[in-house]
C-alpha cells in the first residue's frame, strides 16, 4: 500500500527529504551560518590545523659564533621539527574585508639536533660535540584573512593576508658544555623564531590552496536517484556580515544527466524568518520551487503511475465489496479480484504556506478486473485530491502528517452501466479519510532519518513553514 500511494500523495515529502546554470540565476536553497555556527567552523578548522601542521620540518640552520675563552665556534641545528601545536585562544570575524581568523597565545613544541666544532691555537685538534634539544615556543600569534567568492558556480577561497609571530622560545639541551646553552640562545633564538614563523605561514598558505582546490572540485550536480539530480551550483558571491555568512545554491531538481538551461521558475523574496531566538548554528531555507522541480522531473519521467493491488482493506479490491454499490460489476464478474491503475495526469501543484505544505494532485484511475489471464478495464474515474502536510523534526528524524482538504471525483467512462456517483464519491472520500490517510500517517510518524554528511549531522533541528519557504534551524554535531 505504501509503495502504491506515497508517490502520489507524498511526492513533495520525498523531494523535501532528499537532500549548469546561467549567471545571476536565483538560488532556491540558501544557508545562513550564524555566529554560533561560524564559531563551530572556526574551532573545527583550528582543530584540523593543529593536526595538519605537524610534523613540520624546518630547514637546517648554521652559524659561526664567537664564544669568550673558546673563540670562533661553528654551530648547526638540524632535524628541526615542530611536533605539536596547541591553540588556546582564537577569534573569527566576518565582514566586507573577508573572513579574519586570529590566533593568540598558542604554543608549539620542537625537537632538533645540535652540533658544534672549533679549534684554538692552544690545541692543534678540532673539538666537536653533538646532541639533541627541545624547544618550547610560547605566545605564538597567527593572523589569516580569507576571501570567499563564487567562480563558475563553485566556491573560490583565497588567502589575502597571513602573518605569524613568535613571542618567546625556551631551549632545553640534552648534554653539551656549560657555555653552549647561552651560545645557542644568543646565536639561534631569532633564527628559530623566524624559521617557525616562515614554516607556519608557508604551511597555512599550502593548506588554503589545497582547501580551495577541494572546494572547486565539488560536484555541481548531486544524483538523488537514478532519475533525478539536484543542482548544487553556487549562485552569486557569499554574503559576509558581522553576524553571519550567507550562501545560496541553485537547488532545483532536473532529470539526471540532462543539460539544464535557464530556469523557468521565479523565486519569491526570501522570508526574513530568523533562527536567532533559537540560537542555532545554521538556517537552511528551501523554496517551494525545489519541490515543484522534483515533481516535474518524476512526472516527465513517467514515474507517477502505479498498479495498486494491495490496500489496508483488501476487500475493496474485490468485486464482492462493491456488489451493493455497483451491482452490474459484481453480476458480470462475481468475486473477481481487481486492481487500480493510477496515474497522475499533470505535475502536482505545491504551495508552502504558514506552517503547512499544500499539494493538489490530479489522478486518473482505471479499475481493472482480473479474469484468469486477462486484465479487463471496466471503469475510469478522474480525481482531484487536495492535501496539506505538517512536518516536524524529532530525534534527528523527519516526521509529519497529511490531512485531506478537498476531494472531487468524476466519471470518465463505464463498461458496467450507470453509476450512483454521489454514493461512490462519498465512499471513496470515506476510504481516503479512514483507511488510506491513517495508514500513510502511521508510516510518516515512524519518521525518515536525516542524512549524515561526512561525519556530521543536524542536531536539535526545528522545521518551520512560511510564505513559499521551508526553513530548518539547527545545530551541527559530529557523529560519535
Amino acid at each position: 500500500m505504501a509503495r502504491s500511494i506515497f508517490p502520489f500523495l507524498l511526492l513533495f515529502l520525498v523531494a523535501f527529504s532528499s537532500s549548469r546554470v546561467q549567471c545571476h540565476e536565483e538560488g532556491y536553497i540558501a544557508a545562513e551560518v550564524s555566529n554560533k555556527g561560524l564559531e563551530f567552523l572556526k574551532d573545527l578548522l583550528i582543530e584540523k590545523a593543529e593536526s595538519s601542521l605537524v610534523p613540520l620540518e624546518l630547514p637546517k640552520i648554521e652559524k659561526y659564533v664567537k664564544i669568550p675563552l673558546v673563540g670562533r665556534v661553528q654551530m648547526a641545528l638540524s632535524n628541526i621539527t615542530i611536533e605539536r601545536v596547541h591553540v588556546t585562544s582564537s577569534t573569527l570575524k566576518t565582514g566586507d574585508s573577508g573572513i579574519v581568523i586570529d590566533v593568540s597565545g598558542a604554543t608549539a613544541n620542537l625537537s632538533m639536533n645540535w652540533e658544534y666544532s672549533y679549534s684554538t691555537w692552544l690545541l692543534p685538534i678540532t673539538v666537536s660535540d653533538k646532541g639533541s634539544a627541545t624547544v618550547e615556543v610560547e605566545g605564538l600569534e597567527v593572523g589569516v584573512t580569507l576571501s570567499l567568492k563564487t567562480f563558475q558556480g563553485s566556491l573560490k577561497l583565497s588567502l589575502l593576508e597571513c602573518g605569524c609571530y613568535v613571542n618567546d622560545i625556551y631551549i632545553k639541551l640534552d648534554g653539551g658544555a656549560s657555555w653552549l646553552y647561552q651560545g645557542l640562545v644568543d646565536a639561534f633564538e631569532s633564527k628559530i623564531s623566524s624559521a617557525v614563523e616562515d614554516a607556519v605561514s608557508k604551511k597555512i598558505n599550502e593548506s588554503i590552496v589545497g582547501l580551495d582546490s577541494m572546494l572547486q572540485s565539488l560536484p555541481k550536480e548531486v544524483p538523488v536517484t537514478n532519475i533525478a539530480a539536484l543542482n548544487v551550483t553556487f549562485v552569486d558571491d557569499p554574503e559576509l556580515s558581522e553576524s553571519s555568512l550567507d550562501l545560496e545554491v541553485n537547488g532545483l531538481f532536473s532529470a539526471k544527466d540532462a543539460v539544464v538551461l535557464s530556469s523557468h521558475y521565479h523565486r519569491s523574496i526570501r522570508d526574513s524568518l530568523s533562527c536567532k531566538e533559537a540560537d542555532k548554528m545554521v538556517k537552511i531555507s528551501l523554496h517551494e520551487d525545489v519541490l515543484k522541480s522534483a515533481s516535474s522531473v518524476y512526472f516527465n519521467a513517467s514515474k507517477m503511475q502505479r498498479i495498486v493491488d494491495k490496500l489496508p482493506d483488501q476487500s475493496l479490491l474485490n468485486t464482492a465489496g462493491w456488489r451493493f454499490i455497483i451491482p452490474k460489476l459484481y453480476k458480470m464478474y462475481p468475486n473477481h479480484d481487481m486492481n487500480l491503475n493510477v496515474s497522475v495526469s499533470s505535475p502536482p501543484t505545491i504551495e508552502v504556506e504558514h506552517q503547512q505544505i499544500k499539494a493538489t494532485i490530479l489522478l486518473d484511475v482505471v479499475i481493472d478486473v482480473l479474469d484468469v489471464e486477462e486484465v479487463i478495464p471496466v471503469l475510469s474515474f478522474s480525481m482531484v485530491i487536495g492535501t496539506s502536510m505538517s512536518a516536524e523534526i524529532s530525534r534527528n528524524a523527519l516526521t509529519g502528517s497529511v490531512k485531506l482538504n478537498d476531494f472531487a471525483l468524476s466519471l470518465n467512462w463505464s463498461k458496467v452501466g450507470d453509476l450512483h456517483m454521489r454514493l461512490i464519491r462519498t465512499l471513496v472520500s470515506t476510504a481516503l479519510k479512514t483507511v488510506i490517510l491513517p495508514y500513510i500517517n502511521l508510516k510518516l510518524s515512524e519518521g525518515f532519518e536525516l542524512p549524515v554528511f561526512h561525519g556530521y549531522k543536524l542536531e536539535d533541528a526545528h522545521i518551520l513553514c512560511t510564505d513559499s519557504w521551508i526553513v530548518i534551524c539547527s545545530d551541527v554535531a559530529s557523529v560519535r
